[in-house]
C-alpha cells in the first residue's frame, strides 16, 4: 500500500532588499509631508469661495445684524434673483455668450489656419512672422487702450460687440498661432505626404486629417480663450459705452456701485460671472495639460 504524496514545500517569496524597503518607506514619509503642507494651502485657497458663497445665501437684514463674518442665521436666493434682474446680470450673462462664442470660434479657426501654414510650408520668414505674432502678446494692454479705441471709432466699430469680438480675437491670434504651431510640427510628415499621394489638397489634409489630430490641443487652448475672453474687462469697458451692452465683468463693476452695502447681490453676482468659466475647465481639464504640453519637445 502506497503513502500519501508528500507535500511540494511552495517557494518563499524573495525577502525585500534593503534598499526597496528604504525607497518605500522614503516615499510614504514624501507623501505625508505633501499631504501635510498641501492640505492647508487647499483651505487657504478655498476659504474665500466658500466665503463668498454664505455671503450670497444670507439675507441682507441677517448680514447687516450679524455682520459679513458670522455664520449663516438664514437662507435665501433674494440675492441671486436681484442680481439676475434688477442687477442685468442675466442679460450680461448673455452678451458675453455672444461676445465669448464667435471670438473663441474665429481665434481658433484662423490661428489653426496660420499654423498650418507656417508648420507645412516653406513660406518666406516664417520663424520671424511666428515671433512677430508672439511679440504682439507681450505688448502691455494698457499702452493700447487709447490706439485701440480711436481705431475702432474709425472703422466705425466702436460700442459694438463686433468690435469687441474683433480685439480678441486679434489680440489672441499670436499665442494661438504659437501654441498651434509648435503641436502641427510633431504631427509626422508622412501622414500629410500619404494624403496629399492620394489626391488631398491643402485644405482637405488641413481639415480631415490635421485638425481631428489637433483635437487635445484645440480643446485646451479653447478652455484657455474662454476664460480669458468671458472674464475679460478692460477691453470691454475701452470700446464699450452703452451699458446694456455690458458683457458680464462690466455689468458686475457697475452692480457693485449700485448694491454697495447689499452683499448678498454682490456675492451672488459675481458666482454667477464664475460659474460658466467654471464649467467650461473642468469640462476639459483632461485636455487642458496634456493639450498644452503636446509638441513642445519636438
Amino acid at each position: 500500500m502506497s503513502g500519501a504524496p508528500a507535500a511540494v514545500d511552495a517557494p518563499a517569496p524573495p525577502a525585500a532588499s534593503p534598499s526597496a524597503s528604504h525607497d518605500r518607506r522614503r516615499v510614504r514619509r514624501e507623501g505625508w509631508l505633501f499631504h501635510a503642507v498641501m492640505a492647508p494651502l487647499t483651505l487657504l485657497w478655498v476659504a474665500p469661495m466658500v466665503f463668498v458663497v454664505l455671503i450670497s445665501v444670507r439675507s441682507f437684514d441677517d448680514i447687516a445684524a450679524r455682520g459679513t463674518a458670522a455664520l449663516p442665521d438664514s437662507f435665501t436666493l433674494d440675492g441671486f434673483r436681484t442680481a439676475f434682474g434688477e442687477g442685468s446680470m442675466g442679460a450680461a450673462l448673455w452678451t458675453s455668450v455672444q461676445v465669448t462664442v464667435p471670438a473663441v470660434i474665429l481665434s481658433l479657426l484662423l490661428s489653426s489656419m496660420a499654423a498650418f501654414a507656417l508648420s507645412r510650408y516653406a513660406i518666406p520668414g516664417r520663424r520671424a512672422i511666428l515671433l512677430v505674432m508672439l511679440a504682439g502678446n507681450l505688448l502691455p494692454p494698457q499702452i493700447l487702450l487709447i490706439p485701440v479705441s480711436r481705431i475702432t471709432e474709425s472703422l466705425g466699430i466702436y460700442d459694438t460687440l463686433a468690435g469687441l469680438v474683433a480685439i480678441h480675437v486679434g489680440f489672441g491670434l499670436g499665442f494661438y498661432t504659437f501654441v498651434l504651431h509648435g503641436f502641427m510640427r510633431s504631427i509626422p510628415g508622412e501622414v500629410t505626404e500619404a494624403a496629399r499621394i492620394d489626391g488631398a489638397g491643402a485644405f482637405a489634409v488641413y481639415a480631415r486629417i490635421v485638425m481631428p489630430l489637433c483635437r487635445p490641443s484645440l480643446a485646451a487652448l479653447g478652455a484657455l480663450a474662454t476664460t480669458w475672453i468671458f472674464n475679460d474687462l478692460i477691453w470691454a469697458i475701452t470700446v464699450l459705452r452703452t451699458q446694456a451692452k455690458f458683457p458680464v465683468t462690466a455689468a458686475l463693476l457697475n452692480l457693485q456701485g449700485g448694491y454697495v452695502s447689499s452683499w448678498n447681490v454682490v456675492a451672488a453676482a459675481s458666482i454667477m460671472a464664475a460659474v460658466p468659466t467654471a464649467v467650461v475647465f473642468f469640462a476639459f481639464q483632461r485636455h487642458f495639460v496634456s493639450g498644452l504640453l503636446m509638441g513642445s519637445t519636438k
